[in-house]
Order: C-alpha cells, then sequence, then structure tokens
C-alpha cells in the first residue's frame, strides 16, 4: 500500500464539517465498484441490478377484462332514458382464447383477467345489469348510464410494453420485483457483485462475547450492531475482531482490509487520546479528507481511501466514534447511503417525517444533533415525539428503546414544546 492519493480536497486539521460538508464530500469521492455476475431470479433478492431489465412481452399480453361481468360492444350502449337487451354467446374465464365471434347485440359472460374477445372494448360489472333467459338463452338487460365506452378493460401492454424497462440498473431487487421480473418469463438476472464491507472495532477495554469481563473492560457492542446494519444492506460483510490499541496491530489489519474489501468500518481510535490511532494510520496509509463534524454524537469521525496497491481502486475507510449511540448514528447519518452508492444501488435515504414535539430540547446553533425519540400517534390524530430520556452517547439502550431519531439542523436553535421537528423513523432499519 502507498500514500500516493493526492492531497485532501479538504483542510483536515481542525476544521469541523457540517454534517451536509461531510455528506456531500463522501458522494462527491465513491464511485461503483465494478464486477457482475448472472444469478438465478429466485437468488436475487437483495441484490443491485447491474443492467436494467427489458420486458420481452406486453403485460397484459392481451386486452382483458378488469373484473367479473359482462363484456360487449361500446356501440350497443343504450342511448339516454333507454335499456339495452344483450344475447349472452359465450362464457370466457381467465385463460380461455375466445373463439366464437360475437355479433351485434351479443355479449359474452366473463371472468376478471380473461382476454376480450374482438370488437368487444366494454364490461359492465355482473351487478349492474339484469340476466333474464328467453327461449333457453340467457340475456342481460342493460339500462343507460351504468357504464362509459372502454371501462373495465385492461390494455394489452397497458401495465408494461414490449422493449420497455421493466426495472431500471441500480435497483435492489425486492420480492415485488423479483415478482414483476418472473411475470415477464425471465429466470436469471445480471446483478452487481456484492460490495464487501470489513468491519473491526479498537480497544484495550474491549472483550469478545464469551470471555471474562476483567475489571475496567466492556464487551464489544459495536461489531455487533454494524454488522447487523451491513446485514440489512444486503453487503458482504468482513468480520475481522477486535483490535487492540496497538500502531503495528491496527496496521496488520488494516492491511488485510485493504486485501480483502472494498470498504472498511471501524468502531473507536478516532479522537485524540494518546490510545488513538486509526486516524494517524488513515493518514499514514491513504488520506484523511475529513475527521471532526459538528454534530452530537458523533463529532471524531474520519473518513478517507485507503490506498488498494497494484492499480486497484481506493478502498474507503470509516472511522466511527466508540461510543455505541455516536457509533450507529455516524452509520446512519454517512456510511449507509455512502455504500449503497458504493455498491452501484439507487441510493435510498432515510424516511423522514416532521412531527410535533412533545417536550422542549435544548440546542445551540453550529451543529446537528441528534436525539433517540419515540414516534407515536397523538390524541389528536397525528404524530408526535418524545424523548427516550437521558442522551449520553454511550447509552445504547435509549436506541433500543426509540423507534427514531430527532434530527436538530445545524442552524437550528432550541425547540419549544409543540413546535415541529424532523424524524429519521427506525422501522425496517434497527
Amino acid at each position: 500500500m502507498t500514500a500516493a492519493l493526492g492531497p485532501s480536497p479538504l483542510i483536515s486539521g481542525d476544521a469541523h464539517l457540517s454534517v451536509d460538508q461531510a455528506r456531500a464530500t463522501i458522494a462527491n469521492a465513491l464511485q461503483p465498484i465494478h464486477g457482475d455476475e448472472v444469478v438465478a431470479l429466485h437468488q436475487a433478492l437483495g441484490r443491485v441490478l447491474a443492467e436494467p431489465v427489458i420486458s420481452p412481452i406486453d403485460v397484459p399480453a392481451h386486452d382483458n377484462s378488469a373484473m367479473d361481468g359482462y363484456a360487449f360492444a361500446s356501440t350497443d350502449l343504450p342511448g339516454s332514458g333507454q335499456v339495452a337487451d344483450l344475447r349472452v354467446v359465450a362464457t370466457l374465464h381467465a385463460g380461455d382464447m375466445p373463439t366464437v365471434p360475437v355479433p351485434p347485440g351479443g355479449c359474452v359472460r366473463i371472468m376478471t383477467g380473461a382476454v376480450m374477445p374482438s370488437g368487444l372494448d366494454t364490461v359492465v360489472p355482473q351487478e349492474l345489469c339484469q340476466t333474464v333467459e328467453r327461449d333457453g338463452q340467457p340475456w342481460i338487460t342493460l339500462a343507460a348510464g351504468v357504464v362509459q365506452p372502454g371501462e373495465n378493460r385492461r390494455l394489452a401492454g397497458e401495465d408494461l410494453a414490449r422493449g420497455k424497462p421493466a426495472v431500471p440498473a441500480g435497483r435492489r431487487l425486492r420480492p415485488a420485483e423479483l415478482g414483476l421480473i418472473a411475470s415477464l418469463g425471465i429466470g436469471q438476472v445480471t446483478v452487481r457483485r456484492r460490495l464487501k464491507v470489513a468491519v473491526f472495532s479498537t480497544g484495550n477495554e474491549l472483550r469478545s462475547l464469551g470471555e471474562p469481563l476483567d475489571p475496567g473492560c466492556i464487551y464489544d457492542s459495536n461489531r455487533h450492531t454494524l454488522i447487523g446494519a451491513l446485514q440489512r444492506l444486503g453487503v458482504e460483510v468482513v468480520d475481522l475482531g477486535l483490535v487492540r490499541d496497538d500502531p503495528a496491530a491496527l496496521e496488520a489489519t488494516l492491511r488485510r482490509a485493504v486485501a480483502e474489501a472494498d470498504a472498511v468500518l471501524t468502531s473507536g481510535g478516532v479522537s485524540v487520546g494518546d490510545a488513538d490511532h486509526t486516524r494517524a494510520l488513515l493518514a499514514q496509509l491513504g488520506r484523511v479528507d475529513f475527521w471532526k463534524v459538528a454534530m452530537r454524537p458523533g463529532r471524531p469521525f474520519a473518513f478517507g481511501p485507503l490506498a488498494g496497491g497494484d492499480g486497484q481502486p481506493p478502498r474507503w475507510l470509516f472511522a466511527l466514534p466508540g461510543n455505541p449511540v455516536a457509533s450507529l448514528v455516524t452509520f446512519y447519518a454517512f456510511v449507509r447511503e455512502a455504500l449503497q452508492q458504493l455498491g452501484g444501488a439507487e441510493v435510498q435515504p432515510l424516511p423522514t417525517l416532521r412531527v410535533r414535539c412533545e417536550t422542549p430540547i435544548r440546542k445551540r446553533p453550529g451543529r446537528t444533533e441528534f436525539q433517540r425519540g419515540i414516534v407515536a400517534r397523538s390524541a389528536d390524530g397525528g404524530w408526535s415525539v418524545r424523548l427516550t430520556g437521558a442522551q449520553g452517547a454511550g447509552i445504547l439502550r435509549s436506541m433500543s428503546e426509540a423507534n427514531a431519531l430527532v434530527v436538530l439542523g445545524h442552524e437550528q436553535a432550541s425547540v419549544a414544546s409543540g413546535e415541529q421537528v424532523e424524524v429519521w423513523l427506525f422501522d425496517g432499519l434497527v
């Protein structure tokens, strides 16, 4: 690995970027990874499409009925104040093809999804007409105004026309997309290779699960939190475990991460303590684009490229704070969308609402603050949010109790009870 990555686009020093500046810096730096593969449709859930799926057929393939009823030609609709008597000449179910010609004044009993016979363009729901029998033949009586010409008919290609994109490149495939692609008769898709993300935690005080907890030590929670968050993004996780606060050990782990992954997530070691080595190693092995953000929690957050070597693209390092809440907040604020972009996926921002705040919140302008909250229905039917209580960066329980983050913007001041605030919803995230 070399550090020949050029100068930082920012003046790093002690400058504090705003959250928006930090997000923009990350987005401007990243390019999607290369590499595609073809997979069977049943193995494509959560994968990112590398090229658009083009429909080889019209969907639906034929004009068809949108409901159970009777199909007829709109030229047989009665005039104002009149009724029309139409003879039923056939019955069609979904999957049947019309074989009986329908003469003027005739109609067809038709079921939802059945193909419309040639010359017929309108369907009347069965409950809006009367059925009678004459000389052993079924008829319907149709009053004026119950349907309009062309009503209740689905046109061929109405959902999707042959040759048109069905699913765009960059879409992360959900069950709905799998069903749509299957409806086109397509059994395999070209997807991006999975983004590989290496994760490790740093700190002499950390212990792995199952180890005895020595005095002054704590169990490593950040790595498990981050791995869970990464798994929801559908990336391949490379778990590098715990690393002591030792420059040699950290350098060896970073070199392994560069060799095995596209991006690296660390927690801890980015502050200004004597044992905080991650940022210094980033500067040595790559480049520090920034390392301080005007936010709470999460101010010490470093970002930059690690040289890939041998003509390989850089591996991007996201060095998260060691405090559990700050680690997860910075993941949602910066890393989540960055990894979507790096993996070639459409960037899907966190779901955001503006709701009424139930309690006052003290806040000074000049930094973005993220506070844990519980969004719930108010008595008036609207939505409101209340804080979970103590907001310390080490209180991970508050994240478990919350279902949203209250986001107080960079220039925002204190919030009075009853004011509207922005919230990022956790549903589907934590």
